[in-house]
């Protein structure tokens, strides 16, 4: 009996696997569609679910701070585009916290077939039939940074995927790292010293913009 082939789920560093697919807004060959912008593929388990619509809502309300930093936002479950038209336009009719209702302005890949589910390792042994709530962050290359998973019961917190998308875009444009709780205008890592020279003058020589806690570990003021 032949062997199904196995694909690998994507890693960060690896290339964001390729698909062409329909969506809520027209097809999409991804991520050839996106190169030059900061991307957020993420996936829900399926329509109409509570959890689902809130995050829906919550990214809608968001969108323009993606844009505002280069970024798209890109959905996906198992359900067919007839399903996902039906649900966005419940959704607009929905007022969550009487904070106003929304229309959602990013796209959502029908994958029924499961092919890119399968691909990128969205579905989890606890759930076969519903991808879990997987996020992938690509950067311009179409390159995969970051990737989150949390499982169906938890909403995710729309500010931490802005803030590991802006991490990110500050380690590339300066070569920093962040630490723990970070967030904008805060002081970030600089790297560990590769010789004994460098670590001493991390110690001894530093700036006024650069607080030595240890050799390896020292911080730089954010101006």
């Amino acid at each position: 009996m032949e062997e199904k082939e196995v694909k690998r789920m994507p890693m960060i560093g690896d290339k964001a696997p390729a698909f062409r697919s329909i969506t809520t807004k027209g097809k999409i060959n991804f991520p050839d569609d996106y190169k030059g912008k900061w991307v957020i593929f993420f996936s829900h388990p399926a329509d109409f679910t509570p959890v689902c619509t809130t995050e829906f809502i919550a990214l809608a309300k968001r969108y323009e701070e993606f844009k505002a930093i280069n970024t798209e936002l890109l959905g996906l479950s198992i359900d067919s585009l007839h399903s996902h038209l039906a649900w966005v336009k419940n959704i607009e009719d929905i007022d969550w916290k009487g904070e106003g209702k929304v229309v959602v302005p990013f796209p959502i890949v029908a994958d029924i077939s499961m092919e890119v589910a399968n691909m990128y390792g969205m579905l989890q042994t606890v759930a076969r039939t519903q991808t879990v709530r997987a996020v992938f962050i690509i950067d311009p290359e179409s390159v995969v940074r970051a990737i989150l998973y949390y499982p169906m019961s938890t909403g995710r917190n729309i500010d931490e995927l802005k803030r590991v998308v802006l991490s990110l875009q500050k380690h590339d444009e300066e070569n920093i790292s962040t630490p723990a709780d970070w967030n904008p205008g805060d002081d970030v890592v600089m790297g560990s010293p590769l010789t004994l020279e460098e670590a001493e003058n991390r110690v001894n020589g530093a700036g006024d913009d650069v607080i030595s806690y240890e050799w390896y570990l020292t911080a730089k003021k954010e101006k």
